[in-house]
């Protein structure tokens, strides 16, 4: 079932694009941006609402902002539909749409988009997953598939995920979260210290709640500055443990 928080605060639905397009890719129609030369990439993952939501009336969906910021730091970014053209809305019944969008389906959807990535002269690729998407990138951060993923307000990821997580993972959550609320995010962080060979970070803002990284008012300033400080601390992540690769590979 989708996320009681994230559902409360429930956005519009547009065709709205940023500075990338969306194009087919891999099968799946995805959002595209950046250089396509790059040889460092990142999959998106979005909570339910997925890359054509909007909040508070504005034109340009903000997780479209967002991926359009990470391409302008060197990535190409991929945000693939993995609803197929069916995002949850308030006019959808939560169980319904579920089934249809089950556990897991995001992680073996995302396997070919890795796979056109690579084709295409990708080296090292990153994912960062948004509340649903979370879940999704967990299971990719278990395979030796991704360089580094970042977890943001995560829901459905559970402490025997984290015991197999391979790649360096940071995670953002918040104070005010009932699906992953601090209590979790420190079993999380305990789980990690105990595996010596995966860096991470667990950060846990304070007076913000589930969501406040895609979904805020775009007039409120100080919701822009909480936002803005955790995709600078993504940007970093990334930066750090995938453009990385490029000038130091891992030895064979």
């Amino acid at each position: 079932m989708p996320n009681p928080q994230c559902v409360e605060n429930a956005p519009t639905l547009s065709a709205s694009s940023g500075e990338g397009c969306v194009q087919e890719f891999a099968g799946l129609n995805t959002y595209i941006t950046g250089s396509p030369d790059s040889k460092v990439a990142i999959l998106l993952v979005t909570d339910v609402f997925g890359y054509e939501a909007t909040y508070g009336g504005y034109e340009a969906p903000i997780f479209r902002k967002l991926a359009d910021k990470i391409a302008a730091a060197g990535f190409l970014v991929v945000v693939p539909d993995f609803f197929c053209g069916d995002p949850f809305d308030m006019q959808k019944n939560r169980t319904d749409w579920l089934a249809a969008h089950g556990l897991n389906k995001g992680f073996e959807d995302a396997k070919p988009v890795i796979s056109a990535l690579k084709s295409m002269g990708v080296s090292a690729i990153g994912a960062a997953g948004f509340c649903w998407g979370a879940k999704e990138v967990v299971e990719l951060a278990k395979s030796d598939e991704m360089q580094a993923v970042v977890l943001l307000h995560p829901s459905r990821v559970t402490v025997d995920d984290i015991r197999e997580v391979k790649s360096p993972i940071s995670i953002l959550g918040v104070e005010i979260d009932h699906t992953s609320p601090p209590e979790i995010l420190k079993q999380f962080e305990e789980i990690l210290s105990v595996k010596p060979k995966v860096s991470f970070l667990v950060m846990i803002f304070p007076g913000v709640a589930h969501g406040w990284t895609v979904r805020y008012d775009e007039a409120d300033e100080l919701a822009i500055k909480k936002a803005e400080e955790a995709h600078m601390d993504m940007l970093n992540w990334f930066t750090k443990y995938i453009k990385s690769q490029i000038f130091f590979p891992s030895p064979l």
